[in-house]
């Protein structure tokens, strides 16, 4: 019975699962606005941050909307009308999940001051519910996407083939969407934060978030478009577009075009749903540490999926199915699940290690800005570089032991497992925006010391979980590129049957197209860096005007003109996240379209593009989360505290990390996607 179930309205279950997923998602926003919000003063300052992001947000849509009408044409012309329709769909959904998860944090934040007024457990209850928002709607509308696409699709079409090319295009939307989310928000909020920091704690002495700063709404504003918004969409597209990698590779790779194999990425899926749940519930009902809380939270969810999804995949797969001329039975394909879910944990704990400033490489950090601003950029840069190790060996192991048990669609199940349990992951991430926000606008509203030191403590805990996260989301695409990468050398095959194709390293193209691959994550993250660079010196600037015209500021009778500084990164974040954000789609098409290079020379760009953009997505956000905390631990009191020279170097050097870890490192991540994706959309016409 069972089988007969799974196999057949698998799917359909998946996406009633997603639905849950949105309803409880709802229960949480009400359960979050109805805490209370604080006095007057903190509702004002929390209405700035509210007006900043939202007017932001909308001039983002309004921009990036020219461009997706162009997307949309093009797709239209070169594929077909349905594969175009599902690239809106891809983008409006990631657009959903990142503009109400940010309008729901920029809620929590002032409750979450306000609930540490009571003590720092209700704080964190009401900052990880208001981040579980974002979870939630991450995974339900990725997989409510996906699977009713699917559906409509086939129904329509009658014919599998057609319904899953048509989910390339919600792919591309997705992640072309993600790609500017995570450079505009990461441009807006890094050019405010460095700008805040560089006059207002170097230059003028004055505490973060300290009112009398020009630049500190932005600041705060910045932490929800770029936190909150950008990684809503970012880890959308990854979910989405690792289910329809899985999708098609289960198609292309199992034999007869197995349904089941179609149907066990969904059911992945949505049975984590259920783990994410009560994950959430333990986080809620824990009486642990913050960092205990939340990291058990992760470890519930993981359990409780893995103990959901073993007996669905006897129940699928009740006897061995061939792929790829491979003979694959249930357990191997549990054993790929437990992969990525053992993967995900190992990364978690990695990135921890790395970033917070309970353990070595952060106060190593910290120990070297006693000798001053260089040796605490030398130790960042250093713990950066050291932090892909571990990661990348995991990474190298699973795919090894992935394609053993099960072949490329062993590595694509993987993937899918190891996103099946972002529902928890980001609920994680929105936690440090919100904290964040929390901490500035006691600050800002005058709250007693006490609120202040509860803030900190989370806000240091949510940098290490921005950090997790972010690792965490590389890490995926790591994995779920070459899955991608797979299905492009798959759809060669499928187009071209009786083409020989020679993805070997004798072939000169295939060293030209790992080299021009291999450049775009450095290209890339160059002109993100300069973005920061430039719009935080006009920043700077604008502090340092405003303290010179205006004496009164410092002093504090005189109120600051906050919207000058919004203004300023709102422009430029709009302005140079175009560039960068066309990049993946410029050197995918410019190889294609040169007639000595072709296929093979383009596949060479692909690889090229994921193992140099894992390496410097790790390093960036491993050093820029290490630096941050670093900053944090002398903060505390250690190494001579606020105001001293260690204290101002770990400012350079969090200054320094800022675009690393919230602009150029986590954007590598969807632009890895974006190159494999347009290189499958294109196959039928350069091809």
């Amino acid at each position: 019975m069972f089988d007969t179930l799974f196999n057949q309205h698998g799917i359909t279950l998946s996406i009633v699962l997603g639905f849950v997923s949105l309803a409880i998602a709802l229960w949480l926003i009400r359960s979050v606005i109805a805490a209370s919000a604080g006095n007057e003063q903190m509702k004002s300052i929390a209405a700035a941050i509210q007006a900043g992001a939202s007017a932001y947000l909308h001039r983002q849509v309004v921009a990036i909307s020219w461009i997706a009408v162009v997307i949309f044409i093009a797709v239209g012309l070169l594929r077909n009308w349905t594969t175009a329709s599902g690239f809106v769909l891809g983008a409006v959904c990631s657009l959903v999940a990142g503009y109400i998860g940010m309008n729901v944090a920029v809620r929590a934040n002032v409750r979450t001051a306000q609930a540490a007024s009571v003590g720092p457990r209700p704080a964190m209850r009401v900052a990880f519910n208001g981040g579980a928002v974002t979870g939630l709607l991450v995974v339900g509308l990725g997989l409510i996407s996906v699977g009713l696409f699917y559906l409509i699709v086939k129904s329509l079409t009658h014919d599998d083939r057609a319904a899953i090319d048509s989910l390339i295009g919600l792919a591309l939307g997705s992640s072309l969407i993600s790609v500017f989310a995570r450079l505009g928000g990461g441009i807006y909020t890094k050019a405010a934060d460095v700008g805040a920091d560089l006059v207002g704690k170097i230059e003028q002495n004055l505490h973060e978030d300290d009112p009398r700063n020009p630049a500190t709404i932005a600041d705060n504003v910045g932490d929800n478009v770029g936190d909150c918004a950008g990684m809503a969409a970012d880890v959308f597209e990854t979910y989405a577009v690792s289910l329809i990698g899985a999708i098609l590779i289960g198609y292309l790779t199992s034999a007869g075009h197995s349904s089941a194999a179609l149907v066990f990425p969904f059911l992945i899926c949505g049975l984590s749903i259920i783990g994410s749940v009560l994950g959430i519930c333990f986080v809620n009902m824990s009486k642990s540490n913050a960092t205990n809380a939340l990291i058990g939270g992760v470890a519930v969810s993981g359990l409780i999926s893995a103990l959901l999804i073993f007996p669905a995949t006897r129940f699928l797969f009740p006897q061995a199915l061939e792929f790829s001329g491979k003979m694959v039975s249930a357990q191997s394909l549990f054993f790929c699940v437990l992969i990525g879910i053992v993967l995900t944990f190992a990364t978690v704990w990695i990135t921890n290690y790395y970033t917070s400033t309970a353990h070595k490489p952060v106060r190593r950090i910290a120990d070297a800005s006693e000798t001053g601003h260089a040796t605490n950029i030398i130790a960042g840069i250093s713990v950066g570089h050291h932090s892909t190790t571990l990661p990348v060996l995991l990474i190298a192991a699973s795919i090894l032991g992935c394609y053993e048990l099960a072949g490329l669609y062993g590595i694509a199940i993987a993937v899918v497992s190891m996103l099946s349990l972002s529902g928890i992951i980001i609920s994680l991430d929105a936690f440090g925006p919100i904290t964040d926000n929390a901490g500035g606008i006691a600050v800002m509203s005058g709250l007693p010391e006490g609120v202040r030191k509860i803030t900190d403590e989370l806000d240091a805990v949510g940098n290490t979980m921005k950090a997790v996260t972010k690792g965490y989301a590389i890490a995926s695409a790591g994995l779920a590129a070459m899955v991608l990468f797979g299905s492009y050398v798959e759809e060669l095959k499928f187009h071209l049957p009786n083409t020989a194709l020679h993805f070997d390293l004798t072939n000169p193209k295939i060293i030209i197209g790992l080299f021009i691959g291999g450049l775009l994550p450095y290209v890339f993250t160059a002109y993100a860096m300069d973005a920061v660079g430039s719009a935080a010196g006009a920043v700077v600037n604008e502090v340092r005007r405003q303290v010179k015209a205006l004496p009164g500021i410092l002093t504090g009778e005189t109120t600051p003109d906050y919207g000058q500084c919004v203004d300023i990164v709102t422009k430029a974040a709009l302005k140079k996240m175009i560039v960068p954000a066309l990049l993946p789609i410029i050197f995918v098409v410019g190889v294609a379209a040169i007639p000595f290079l072709g296929k093979e020379a383009l596949g060479g760009v692909l690889v090229g593009t994921i193992v140099t953009g894992l390496f410097v997505g790790i390093a960036m956000t491993s050093a820029g989360g290490a630096w941050d905390n670093a900053k944090k631990f002398i903060e505390e009191g250690n190494h001579g505290g606020k105001g001293s020279p260690a204290h101002q170097a770990a400012v350079t050097g969090d200054t320094v990390g800022d675009p690393y870890k919230d602009t150029a490192g986590p954007a590598v991540n969807p632009m890895i996607k974006v190159v494999n994706i347009v290189a499958i959309l294109i196959i039928p016409k350069f091809f």
